[in-house]
């Protein structure tokens, strides 16, 4: 009966070992569960996920656990015990569901209908107000609407069934989920590195006391320079072409990382880099930075980070005259090597899923030219960046 949630748990990529798995299957056979569904989520959760990171993936794989063995057609009292059911709707109902639900003549009516029905039924239904399936107003199925009813399925219409089976309270806690302001911003942070610099402006409590005693207990009160993030930055932005449809994502991540680095330069490519980068997306010729004039400004201390997807035709990285632009007399990959070789720790950030880089020569030339330091712009992928940038 478990079986197809562990199954559904791998297909979800949550990692889940032999070990923990073993320790369910001891705690189920304790009877910790207690015939009921919400027991076993909690349970499972409990003994299975070390990350919170992975408790979206682990609502997704169970709510798809339990849709798959409530809707094998006469299957279901070997499945599901009876009993769990019906522990959790009396726990879900409110008073007034309860009235409402009356409607059937009991809870129990309610149960004995819905099995009865998922044998008579055939086939999928869409609509109605009798049978299993999507949109209608039977007691039973998705999408529908009904006071007093069991949702079978993701969607809920009028969200008054008696059990909601997916609820998904940690979508935003998804290591691969979308990106938005706070991931973004939770994963830059770790690349820190304090330092107390600046003018004096915040109270010093110990060195206080310490000054205070030294006075024989006159008030002797010391400021000190706040604690601020030290590391400095440096953003090289990919933009134009095939990254217009990846902007939303790279804009989020300059407005996550201005806000989260104090130091932090930041210039424009387009494609690959060269003997110029640009000061605006504009790209104007008043606005670009020789490459040889970066490379003497900024110490190799700062951190670097590309940003791209890194998709383009190989003869513009490997090949003099390769640049779309205008003829450079060197090639991309030259240009590059002399930027990695400058900077201590260099990262490219890939708006790309992972999943598609290889079927892209220019991607996998490039992963290979940044020594496979490589990430998807996903908040994972940003956290693993930065773990390796503070290094």
């Amino acid at each position: 009966m478990f079986l197809g949630l562990f199954h559904a748990l791998r297909d979800e990529r949550v990692p889940v070992t032999p070990r923990e798995w073993l320790d369910l299957m001891a705690a189920l056979d304790a009877g910790l569960s207690q015939a009921d569904p919400e027991a076993l989520y909690t349970l499972a959760r409990t003994v299975l996920i070390k990350d919170e990171r992975h408790y979206d993936r682990f609502d997704r794989a169970f709510g798809r656990y339990l849709q798959d063995i409530a809707t094998v057609t006469g299957q279901l009292d070997a499945q599901i015990p009876g009993e769990w059911l019906r522990q959790a709707l009396k726990r879900e109902l409110t008073d007034e569901e309860k009235a409402r639900i009356q409607s059937l003549g009991s809870l129990e009516k309610l149960m004995e209908e819905f099995r009865k029905r998922l044998e008579e039924q055939k086939e999928r239904h869409q609509g109605g107000n009798r049978w299993i399936g999507t949109g209608g107003t039977s007691p039973f199925g998705a999408g529908g609407y009904h006071p007093g009813g069991i949702r079978v399925g993701p969607n809920g219409g009028g969200r008054m069934a008696a059990k909601v089976w997916e609820q998904r309270q940690f979508r935003g806690l998804d290591g691969d989920a979308g990106l938005s302001p706070r991931n973004i911003k939770m994963a830059l942070r770790r690349l820190r590195k304090f330092a107390r610099e600046g003018a004096a402006e915040e109270f010093d409590l110990d060195g206080t006391i310490q000054a205070t005693a030294s006075e024989g207990g006159l008030l002797d009160i010391r400021m000190r320079p706040e604690r601020r993030n030290a590391v400095s930055v440096l953003l090289f932005l990919d933009i134009g072409g095939s990254m217009d449809d990846h902007v939303h994502a790279a804009e989020a991540l300059f407005g996550a990382a201005k806000s989260e680095f104090k130091r932090l330069e930041h210039f424009y490519f387009h494609n690959f880099i060269y003997d110029y980068v640009w000061r605006d997306d504009r790209r104007v010729n008043s606005n670009r930075i020789s490459t040889h004039e970066l490379l003497r400004r900024f110490h190799p201390g700062h951190k670097v980070v590309f940003v791209g997807d890194a998709a383009m035709h190989p003869y513009e990285i490997s090949h003099p005259g390769g640049n779309l632009e205008y003829w450079n007399e060197e090639s991309g990959a030259t240009w590059f090597e002399r930027v990695r070789r400058h900077f201590r720790k260099l990262a490219w950030i890939n708006p790309v899923p992972h999943e598609h880089w290889e079927y892209t020569p220019s991607t996998t030339l490039t992963r290979r030219m940044v020594e496979d330091r490589m990430y998807p712009l996903t908040p994972d992928g940003l956290s693993e960046a930065m773990r390796y940038l503070a290094k």
